[in-house]
């Protein structure tokens, strides 16, 4: 009875058996079934493209560049020793030459404002921007932000309103994301690529110095420069900058500057007052493994504090030396390009909260956005007169000069902005951004006191000064 019972058990299961490959082999028929609609063959970017490619412009520029013409002789070091300027090899004249480039760009604003890239319009004469439909418009550059490598554009349309694309909060893009990258490669005309975003937060990539880039290995190729990166529901997240190559073509790693970034610079640029960024007032060091064993952190990740501005605002929010920022309004921060970036997108004139780890846990901080100070004024001045810093540009350095130029820590003190060539300073090897520390043991702490002491007569010069973190102390014979 027991070998029967199990017999008749066995029975069903085998029917339950068949009956489940039966209907999973139904399924995959189901699956790989014809399709019957046009609905179920197409699967396709079209509508989207139509959409969004309209607002993507191509960007055409002229610039006229002036060349010295001179003997080829002349060009060797050789000669130029040893016959100098006046021996008739150079002819003194120069040669006109027109350079013309291409790039691409994005209208964000139905009344002709357009996005770009600053290198795609850098020193250009004449700029024309052709839309999709092939009409062409004068552009004249509303405004150029170096720092982040972004332009603004505009377009007279005698009231005609243009196509454009809005912007997407980029924070919410995710690595895996689906996205297209449109712009006017190698001058062919407009082009669409798809691809994914591969990742987050790039910031050791070089191309720029305000840079948190959005990485996709959608194609981005020469030419592509200051076009769209937009999402499945068409919108704008990013500007394409650049792309890593061996080759000059695409190897699948192409960068974007966040649309984030670019909203802020757009309203700094267009907006009364120009582009004013707030500042931190504080600078760091990432943190290591090494670092972050020794604070009891989980993982390697912030900015370790270790310079604060004096009177500047994150004195004033409560930062200390040692602090670790972790994050900035919610948002990580993994290095100080990283810290930078977040701070460079928010607004002069509100408040934001530093996560910050100390001793041993979290803290939060409050930090007032403010511009950076103009204090002390900068007094640039061209130095003249029988001394080695002849042909000099220099400047009292202040938090707001030091944010224009791109400069951490802000180091008080009198620097070399610009050397003329011919002076003396040139031709001792001063450098733009070398900081005037003493002159004949005489500390220098201002421009105004700097003038003074040149201004004695003297038959031997002692110049200190400092370099890329580096004291130099020179001796120059007059």
């Amino acid at each position: 009875m027991m070998t029967r019972r199990y017999g008749i058990f066995g029975w069903v299961a085998a029917a339950i058996l068949v009956a489940l490959i039966s209907s999973t082999a139904s399924l995959r028929a189901a699956e790989k079934a014809t399709p019957t609609t046009a609905a179920e063959i197409q699967l396709s970017f079209a509508p989207l493209v139509k959409a969004a490619a309209p607002a993507v412009v191509n960007i055409y520029t002229r610039k006229v560049v002036r060349t010295r013409q001179s003997s080829p002789l002349f060009n060797d070091p050789f000669f130029r020793r040893f016959f100098g300027r006046g021996f008739g090899f150079d002819t003194g004249r120069t040669r006109e030459k027109v350079q013309n480039s291409l790039g691409s760009g994005v209208i964000v604003d139905e009344k002709g404002v357009i996005v770009t890239n600053h290198h795609v319009v850098e020193g250009a004469d004449e700029i024309t921007v052709v839309l999709a439909d092939r009409r062409e418009f004068d552009a004249s550059l509303v405004g150029s932000d170096e720092r982040s490598d972004l332009a603004v554009l505009q377009v007279e349309t005698d009231g005609e309103k243009l196509p454009f694309l809005k912007f997407r909060d980029s924070d919410e893009l995710e690595v895996g994301d689906l996205v297209l990258a449109i712009g006017n490669p190698f001058g062919v005309g407009q082009t669409v690529t798809s691809g994914i975003v591969s990742a987050m937060a790039r910031t050791r990539v070089g191309v720029s110095d305000l840079s948190s880039f959005i990485q996709t290995d959608a194609a981005i190729n020469p030419g592509n420069s200051g076009g769209a990166l937009i999402t499945m529901d068409g919108f704008l997240v990013g500007i394409n900058t650049a792309i890593f190559s061996k080759s000059g073509g695409s190897h699948g790693i192409g960068f974007a500057i966040p649309g984030n970034m670019a909203r802020s610079v757009l309203a700094g640029l267009t907006g009364e007052g120009g582009l004013v960024r707030p500042w931190l007032g504080a600078w760091g060091q990432p943190v290591s493994s090494d670092i972050a064993a020794s604070l009891g952190m989980s993982r390697p990740v912030g900015v370790l504090v270790n310079n604060i501005y004096p009177n500047g605002p994150a004195q004033g929010a409560g930062l200390k030396l040692g602090d670790v920022i972790v994050a900035v309004g919610g948002k990580s921060v993994v290095d100080p390009q990283a810290l930078r970036y977040r701070i460079a997108t928010l607004a002069v004139g509100q408040s934001v909260d530093l996560s910050v780890w100390r001793r041993g846990r979290e803290t939060t901080l409050k930090l007032g956005l403010t511009a950076p100070r103009e204090n002390p004024p900068r007094e640039l001045t061209e130095l003249t007169g029988r001394h080695p810093l002849l042909g000099a540009s220099i400047v009292n350095m202040s938090p707001a000069l030091a944010e224009e130029l791109g400069i951490d820590p802000v180091t008080p003190g009198v620097f070399v902005l610009q050397i003329r060539r011919g002076g003396s300073a040139n031709r001792l090897g001063f450098r733009p951004g070398d900081r005037i520390v003493a002159i004949n043991d005489e500390n220098v702490g201002s421009v105004s006191q700097l003038k003074v002491i040149l201004a004695k007569p003297a038959q031997r010069w002692r110049v200190t000064l400092e370099r890329n973190g580096k004291t130099l102390n020179w001796v120059i014979e007059a």
